[in-house]
């Protein structure tokens, strides 16, 4: 049998896997609600990154008896560091000229990711890799990555080496699978569908199994001794394998979204066990995958793949917080986006990385001596100098991402909304419905000598509607912007059940619901206050409306998200809905506010004090209006 002779080969293939991971994410931090699973690019990453790795260590011991480490790391560092420092020193600079709301713990930020212990201190700080609201999130976030990868690559060759030593290599390979098994099993046990789930998504122990899961495929599927030449059938079962893998990770990529719990009980699992598959099949020379992800394209995306993924976020980040009108150029932004991170990460790779990487250094002096380099070596002493101008203005206190204005006003709402809930369930279960016709003496008597909420009088409402809205049960179902502005729903509607969460989207929203259907407390009004993350469909409307029954009314709050492409989408589709039943009332928020800026934090999706209250005024009226009594 023929067997590959040279010590190593390039497999043209893994280029392609590359471009596919990286354009992955892309999408995704662009357009989450088409791109669903567009973050399962990083698992291909993590496969790539363990089997290339433990397959270069491996053939050195098995070929030359020694692996040299002294070699390995200087190459390493020559590979990673030159773009990231040049991209933790653009975004510092941008950083310290134009947003420097961002300059509290960039100094924390900046040396965490050199020492590749970042997604520790996310972990530590409360980030979440989910809420891009507020103007508070980092263009650092996605870095979590590279700091995992980092641990890694350079942890990783001296376990493999020294544990060798103590073990054969058949104990070493089912150690190997059981910290593998181990890993996937704590990020399922970790997760809490009610939790922000970053905690499990950055964690080291929870996505090493990725890593493993290439390093387990080296010991077994070792690129030198894959042969050219093998049977029709056993050809034919390569493809076939590739091509279920294939299709089953592009199957993912648009389905899973990162907040599902299955996501986390297996998902991420199952996804990386398919890349597992499809890297073993590209790297076999007998199958067609190797052809089929090689070409001049994404051989050129696959090298720019590094700096890709590190000037993705940053782009976006800083793009969108000058042009938060995303949702009125849906097409046009993301096409300028993807333009910008493809010019920078170009000339990162073929100015900086590239040069850097080689490591001939009397060859770079005499190619930066070259006068036509000068304004490149100008251009980066001045990202450099405003980068340390930023780190130095750091006071260097390391705050949680919690405690923005906004993130403690929704903190405190959630919790106040918890304890809100208990008593107003027990109104909702217990079917307390109030004849409202029986009531109306009452309202008028307490309306004249006991007024409550007078300063929605000034907004508004009547001070008869204000006494029988103490007395209606509901049910609210939303998102952040719902938690936001939930202290004027409470005080307005004191037996309304508020069951509001951050980075909630449709599906959950549907699970809730159906869980209060379970429970028999479904009251007769329902808010539903979803869209603000994602786009909806036609048949989740009509999922929420089954839920309800044709004899409650729904009331669903249209989305005023101007930063997010579906914003026109979801509206539309809300008020073409509600043409068709009649039992669904949009309540119109976007039309509401549309001409009132002053009334949202910096982020234009939540309202600050001044909004909220006229958020739950808006509210308010459209329920007392259209319920009878």
């Amino acid at each position: 049998m023929e067997q590959v002779k040279q010590k190593s080969r390039y497999i043209t293939g893994f280029d392609g896997l590359r471009t596919l991971g990286v354009i992955g994410v892309i999408l995704y931090h662009l357009n989450p609600a088409i791109f669903a699973g567009g973050y399962l690019g990083v698992p291909i990453f993590l496969v790539l990154s363990g089997y290339l790795i433990t397959d270069q260590i491996l053939r050195s011991l098995r070929i030359d008896g020694h692996f040299s480490l002294k070699q390995y790391y200087g190459k390493r560092i020559r590979r990673l560091y030159p773009g990231l420092l040049l991209m933790l020193f653009s975004a510092s600079a941008y950083i310290t000229l134009f947003q420097q709301n961002l300059l509290k713990n960039l100094r924390s930020i900046f040396v965490t990711n050199v020492l590749n212990v970042y997604n520790f201190w996310q972990i530590l700080h409360g980030q979440s890799y989910f809420d891009r609201f507020a103007n508070n999130e980092s263009p650092f976030t996605h870095l979590w990555t590279l700091s995992l990868q980092g641990q890694f690559y350079f942890l990783w060759p001296l376990l493999l080496i020294l544990l060798l030593r103590w073990f054969s290599t058949k104990k070493f390979f089912t150690i190997t699978f059981l910290v593998t098994c181990f890993s996937a099993v704590l990020m399922a046990l970790l997760y809490n569908p009610h939790l922000d789930p970053s905690r499990v998504y950055y964690g080291t122990d929870t996505r090493m199994f990725s890593l493993l899961l290439g390093c387990l495929l080296a010991m077994m599927w070792p690129s030198n001794n894959l042969r050219t030449t093998v049977r029709r059938f056993d050809r034919n079962l390569l493809n076939i394998v590739g091509t279920v893998a294939f299709v089953g990770m592009l199957f993912l990529i648009f389905k899973m979204k990162a907040t599902d719990a299955f996501t986390y009980r297996g998902g991420i699992f199952l996804f990386s066990v398919l890349t597992t598959l499809l890297v073993a099949v590209i790297a076999h020379p007998a199958a067609m995958w190797n052809r089929l992800l090689t070409n001049p394209l994404f051989a050129k995306i696959g090298k720019i793949s590094y700096g890709l993924y590190l000037y993705q976020f940053p782009v976006m980040i800083f793009f969108e917080s000058k042009f938060k009108n995303v949702a009125d150029h849906p097409l046009l932004y993301p096409i300028v986006e993807i333009v910008l991170i493809f010019g920078v990460s170009w000339m990162s790779y073929y100015f900086v990385e590239s040069p850097l990487g080689k490591g001939d250094w009397r060859q770079l002096l005499k190619q930066w001596a070259r006068p036509s380099h000068l304004l490149i070596e100008i251009v980066l002493l001045v990202i450099v100098f405003l980068g340390s101008v930023g780190l130095i203005r750091d006071n260097g206190q390391a705050v949680n991402a919690d405690h923005s204005p906004l993130a403690q006003k929704i903190a405190q709402n959630k919790s106040q909304n918890v304890s809100h809930n208990q008593q107003a369930l027990k109104v909702i279960k217990k079917n307390q419905q109030v004849h409202n016709h029986r009531q109306v003496k009452k309202w008028q008597k307490l309306a004249q000598k006991h007024p409550v909420n007078q300063r929605y009088q000034k907004l508004g409402i009547s001070q008869f509607d204000l006494q029988r809205a103490q007395d209606l049960p509901a049910l609210a179902v939303g998102d952040s912007v719902m938690v936001d502005g939930s202290d004027g729903l409470r005080a307005i509607f004191p037996k309304m059940v508020i069951n509001a969460d951050v980075s909630r989207g449709i599906e959950a929203a549907i699970t809730t619901l159906s869980n209060y259907k379970d429970q028999n407390a479904l009251p007769q009004t329902i808010i539903m206050g979803i869209g603000t993350n994602g786009a909806i469909s036609e048949k989740q409307v009509v999922q929420v409306l089954n839920l309800a029954g044709a004899k409650r009314q729904v009331f669903w709050i249209n989305v005023h998200v101007p930063t997010r492409s579906w914003e026109k989408s979801v509206n539309d589709l809300l008020q073409s809905e509600s043409q068709k039943y009649h039992n669904l009332h949009v309540i119109d928020w976007y039309e509401y506010s549309q001409a009132h800026p002053k009334w949202f934090y910096d982020d234009q999706v939540h309202t600050n004090d001044q909004g909220s209250k006229y958020y739950s005024t808006l509210i308010a009226k459209s329920i007392l209006k259209q319920t009878k009594y």
